[in-house]
Order: C-alpha cells, then structure tokens, then sequence
C-alpha cells in the first residue's frame, strides 16, 4: 500500500460517522448491509450517509455491489488487513507484540 492511500484511508476513517459505518459494516460480514439498513441501525439522514460512504468506497475501504434496487455495502477486508499491515510492519523491530494495557488504563490506545 502506498503512503497516500494509506492517508486517504485514514482521513475517510478519521470522522465519527464514517467510523461508525465502517465498524458496522466489518461486524456484517461480507453479505453486507443495504444503505437503507445502514442509516436506520446508525440513526443516519440518508443524504449524509450517502456522502460517508462515497467517502469510504473512495478510500477502498468498501465496496458496493447492486442488488436489485438497493446498493449492498460491505468492508473491503483486503483493504482493511493491508491498512494494518503498513501500519504494523516495523512493530516491536520483527518481535512479537504484546497489548500495552498500561495504555489503555491511561486513556490511550
């Protein structure tokens, strides 16, 4: 992944709504969910859905598909794993990782 594609996937995720959409949508699974299902689960007007998820599908982070009259949304899961790939590929110096929980207590990640 190149370096701008990863900031332009961040920058879409970087928004409470378009985060929201896209936590919902990696929960789904790959069957996806119809927009309509979408804004009714998030409490989301349907014109400001439509901007976040063009914003996400821009980004590469989800992909429609067209069923019947509905667009069917789903996580772009090779994305999502190449995302954390680039973000993680010079962790710990190649050691494994262990959850900082001290972090977590202190309010951080």
């Amino acid at each position: 992944m190149k370096q701008q594609q990863v900031i332009t996937a961040l920058a879409a995720l970087a928004q409470e709504s378009r985060l929201e959409v896209f936590r919902l949508l990696v929960r789904t699974g790959k069957q996806g969910l119809a927009a309509g299902d979408i804004a009714q689960q998030l409490g989301i007007p349907a014109s400001s859905l439509s901007f976040h998820l063009g914003q996400l599908h821009e980004a590469g982070l989800v992909s429609q598909r067209r069923e019947g009259r509905s667009l069917i949304y789903s996580a772009d899961y090779a994305c999502m794993n190449t995302l954390m790939a680039f973000l993680t590929e010079n962790c710990c110096e190649g050691d494994a990782c262990e959850a900082s929980t001290a972090a977590q207590e202190a309010g951080g990640c």
